[in-house]
């Protein structure tokens, strides 16, 4: 190519080929200065503005007119204005090229007196003839990673200020409170809300709202069907992106969102276990308002929350679980002193019953009579207090559910208001579970008799049983010491369509003592046994109810192992104690020791006493067919030592345990051999007789 050619192309002839594109007029650099993406001004050596371009004016606050004659000092926040002059000067010696990037943070102020972070470039034209500087201003904000970085740092202050409110809050509404103001200030939307599962689990209830969502702490439950915003969340949990409110077709969003005019919303739902608790909502009036980060931050939330939760009630559980615990050791030592007190009462009555004078005297008998019922009813309290604190003797056998539920059933048509209907859903045939039977059906009873009191005009109460394959999550922490899996238990469902529980009745139903019943009407004992009951079962009890919609209390007992086949012991209708059978009685309380003997003298046995198991042993030498002795003998040798050993020398002697204490009693279930007998006080003549036949084995 001709040199000349090449000149041609310089001055702006037409280019073919490979040649160079001409150089533009004078009149495009104007326009490249005004359409330029940065904030360009043009200062002089005064430090006046010569000229500004749009985006300078935009990024300032000022109308471009504005700019021009401005004192660039006008630009510089107060904090550092004393010392910008200086910084002028200086430069002004030595000028040079700065491009952006190469300094400090700086910070520019707007006209309105707000602050922008910025980066500023400075070009000298001083070597073009031209005594100016173009000074290239840049926001910080507008980079899309730094933009990104400050948000996601905005986001962090906020979830580290809730965790420290998550932390120092003992009451979870605390954190609630506070969640739905910082979601919508750490994402600049216009609306936030909490919606939280309702007591009933079927609706969810407005924990807080905030900005335009604030309305919805006063517009009442929300529905969890499928239809809906809060039902869609449960159906499918996790984060709902939602661009376009008014064309969205998944769900029906509540009006109030756009009467507010919000277009675009994130939902995240908030879980417990895999199960959704809650559902944690932020809106703006923007369509396609929200992005993966926001989705994040809110998920963040989201956690925090649940965890919060989960710890209220775990610490409410434990706090409930130690009350009881407290309670259960108050009421079982009560019990345990209480019964040898029985013991001495009855059993005196019942001499003073049979005696000749009081037999011929008919009013004597029913005072006596109605003595020894009264007796009867405390002895029976004390019994309901050992279930209660797990303290009772069980006889654990196999039990067959569905005809147990058949044979309670039928007895309770009978005997309850003919307005309750009693519906059975019983479990496949032959599903057993392992328990004490009497005790069993006394809890279940109990159960039916409270249904019954909640239904005074009638209604339903129905028994179900199912062999489990999922045990309920808050049914599976309270088994978290079973070896047993989920599917080794049996629940037994027990409902009624009466007046419910409200949330602090149902969170105090197993404590003993505690009734709503009228003065007189109810212990309050009646479900402490039933808990007692199941978890001395090594099982668990849940219990589900609300005001208006019933109750619903669930017994899960552990199946039988497949090569376990234990039955119950059987009981003779009848005791036959053999005259002149030998016994040595061995009881330190002398009250008690002369009931007892008395008893023994009146089923003819020979009796010899001792007050110690020290004494009792130098009188085992002598022939004895029997050894009936207290567990607790005072300081000195208990009865379990004592019998184990008098069965050593004498394998065939009967051995007798009675005790007051049933720990004592439990532990010599647990201890001693099955041959041994055991015998709680307090108790009847007839009862006394009845364990020393099955010891001769003549029951």
């Amino acid at each position: 190519m001709s040199a000349h050619a090449g000149a041609r192309s310089a001055e702006g002839s037409p280019v073919s080929g490979g040649q160079a594109p001409p150089l533009p007029g004078a009149d495009v650099f104007p326009l490249l200065f005004e359409a330029y993406p940065d904030a360009l001004l043009l200062v002089d050596a005064a430090g006046i503005i010569v000229l500004g371009n749009p985006s300078a004016a935009a990024l300032l606050g000022y109308d471009v007119e504005e700019l021009r004659g401005l004192q660039v000092d006008a630009l510089v926040p107060d904090s550092i204005r004393h010392r910008h002059a200086a910084y002028r000067e200086a430069y002004a010696q030595a000028p040079r090229t700065r491009p952006m990037g190469n300094q400090m943070d700086l910070v520019a102020r707007r006209k309105d007196g707000s602050e922008v972070r910025v980066e500023i470039a400075l070009s000298p034209l001083q070597g073009h003839g031209v005594p100016l500087v173009v000074a290239a201003i840049r926001d910080v904000g507008s980079y899309p990673r730094v933009r990104q970085a400050l948000q996601r740092a905005r986001h962090a202050e906020h979830l580290a200020r809730l965790g420290r409110v998550a932390v120092d809050a003992r009451d979870p509404q605390v954190l609630v409170d506070e969640i739905a103001a910082n979601a919508a200030e750490a994402l600049q939307v216009e609306g936030a809300a909490v919606y939280l599962l309702g007591p009933d689990r079927r609706t969810f209830v407005v924990a807080s709202a905030t900005g335009r969502l604030g309305r919805e702490a006063h517009a009442g439950p929300m529905a969890m069907g499928e239809h809906t915003l809060t039902g869609y969340v449960v159906a499918h949990p996790r984060t709902l992106v939602v661009p376009d409110i008014a064309s969205e077709a998944r769900f029906v969003v509540p009006r109030r969102f756009a009467d507010a005019g919000l277009s675009s919303a994130l939902v995240v739902p908030v879980s417990d276990r895999e199960r959704t608790v809650g559902v944690l909502v932020v809106a703006a009036e923007v369509p396609g308002r929200f992005g993966e980060d926001d989705a994040r931050f809110l998920e963040s939330l989201a956690n925090l929350l649940a965890t919060t939760l989960q710890r209220a009630q775990t610490e409410e559980a434990l706090s409930h679980s130690q009350r009881l615990e407290s309670v259960g050791q108050l009421t079982g030592g009560i019990a345990h002193d209480f019964n040898n007190l029985l013991t001495v009462i009855q059993g005196n009555l019942q001499v003073l019953e049979e005696l000749p004078p009081l037999a011929d005297d008919p009013h004597a008998g029913q005072l006596v009579a109605a003595a020894t019922r009264a007796t009867w009813r405390a002895a029976e309290l004390t019994g309901k207090l050992l279930a209660f604190s797990r303290r009772q003797v069980l006889k654990p056998s196999q039990v067959d559910v569905g005809a147990m539920l058949h044979s309670l059933a039928d007895m309770l048509r009978r005997t309850l208001d003919q307005r309750i209907v009693i519906e059975v859903d019983p479990p496949p045939a032959g599903t057993a579970i392992v328990a004490d039977p009497g005790q069993l059906e006394s809890a279940l009873l109990n159960i039916a008799i409270n249904a019954r009191d909640a239904m005074p005009a009638g209604g339903t109460l129905s028994f179900r049983a199912r062999t489990c394959t999922a045990l309920p999550d808050d049914v599976r922490r309270e088994l978290a010491d079973s070896p047993e899996p989920d599917d080794r238990f049996v629940s037994i469902t027990v409902a009624d369509t009466g007046t419910g529980m409200p949330d602090d009745v149902k969170e105090r139903a197993f404590e003993p003592f505690f009734t709503t019943k009228e003065v007189g009407r109810g212990t309050g004992l009646g479900l402490s046994t039933v808990y007692g009951f199941v978890k001395q079962s090594r099982g668990a009890v849940a219990i589900e109810s609300a005001p208006g919609a019933g109750t619903q209390i669930s017994l899960y007992l552990p199946r039988p192992a497949e090569a376990q086949q234990r039955t119950a012991p059987a009981e003779g209708d009848g005791a036959r104690v053999p005259a002149g059978l030998r016994v040595l009685l061995v009881e330190d309380d002398p009250e008690v020791r002369a009931v007892v003997r008395t008893f023994l003298e009146a089923l003819q046995c020979e009796v010899t006493l001792a007050v110690s198991g020290e004494q009792a042993l130098g009188m085992l030498a002598g022939a004895f067919d029997l050894l009936l002795t207290d567990i607790a003998l005072g300081a000195g040798m208990r009865g379990t030592e004592l019998a184990a050993q008098a069965a050593a020398r004498d394998p065939a002697l009967g051995i007798l345990l009675m005790s007051g204490f049933s720990e004592e009693l439990l532990d010599a279930d647990r201890d001693s051999p099955a041959a041994w007998e055991l015998l709680r006080k307090p108790f009847s003549r007839g009862e006394l007789a009845q364990a020393l036949a099955r010891l001769r084995g003549q029951a």
